[in-house]
């Protein structure tokens, strides 16, 4: 990849770790000692991505945008920070920051978003999220129809849910990941010019979560390629399927969202879909 990513007063042993993940070959990386010596290498030479100071705090960090974008307007920065409300991450979407990340860190998963910042190199990501109606319990969105923009929105609503602990918040998030994910690739058939709306909405007893794509929508009971549709006595019966048609395996999701939450709705045209995880 040979890219380079510059950070600011990270450990080097978690820099280290990140640029030797095997999703980032042949990285470099410089560290900053903080805010002014970043803005300096900014000004000196060009860097395909930045990873923010993790002691700071992300208000402190979105502030500090301006300056960074002025040094160098097309690098995207990724945010790491020790904690975050819900109010500081949408603060962080609306300053059109790639991701963000609270501590503990793992480096693997920065290192994959890192590797997909370096490869949204046109910069159409900058306006690929668009926040259209938030506060801490009812967020609104729109987002173009690009893996990339549903990574960086899984990760941003993950960060938001550190009311649940991480067995459950994981699960819930890998199931709206599917329901999003057959939006994108399914709905809107990956074109970017189509738009997915999602809501993200938090009661006193739920997590819910709506997903509306612009396709022609589809029936349930008409996915023989889908394990959700598989007969009792035959639970891969659908794997025969997708090799017939030539599809890549899988074909899990609706039943991994279905089993995860504790109701999944879908509307009559099969584009509008609902998650709903109970808190007790």
């Amino acid at each position: 990849m040979g890219a380079r990513i510059l950070f600011i007063r990270t450990d080097p042993a978690l820099a280290e770790e990140v640029v030797r993940q095997v999703s980032l070959p042949g990285c470099e990386f410089e560290l900053a000692h903080g805010s002014a010596d970043a803005l300096q290498k900014l000004r000196r030479r060009s860097y395909d991505a930045l990873v923010t100071d993790p002691e700071r705090t992300i208000h402190e960090d979105v502030a500090l945008l301006t300056e960074l974008r002025g040094a160098r307007p097309g690098v995207p920065v990724i945010l790491l920070a020790p904690a975050a409300r819900p109010e500081d991450v949408l603060e962080a979407l609306r300053a059109r920051v790639f991701a963000c990340f609270t501590a503990p860190f793992e480096a693997p998963r920065i290192a994959e978003m890192v590797r997909q910042a370096i490869e949204a190199a046109d910069e159409s990501w900058r306006t690929a999220i668009e926040v259209t109606s938030a506060n801490a319990d009812w967020i609104a969105l729109r987002l173009t129809a690009r893996r990339v923009t549903g990574e960086r929105l899984i990760q941003f609503l993950a960060e938001m849910r550190d009311d649940l602990p991480d067995p459950e918040r994981d699960n819930l998030m890998a199931a709206f990941r599917e329901i999003l994910f057959n939006a994108i690739e399914h709905g809107a058939k990956l074109d970017p010019d189509k738009v997915i709306e999602v809501a993200a909405i938090r009661t006193r007893r739920t997590i819910v979560y709506y997903v509306r794509d612009p396709g022609p929508g589809f029936d349930r009971e008409a996915l023989p390629h889908a394990a959700v549709s598989n007969p009792p006595d035959d639970p891969l019966h659908h794997a025969d399927v997708r090799a017939e048609k030539g599809l890549r395996p899988g074909g899990f999701g609706l039943l991994l969202a279905s089993r995860t939450v504790d109701e999944l709705i879908y509307s009559d045209k099969g584009n509008e879909v609902l998650l709903i995880k109970y808190l007790f």
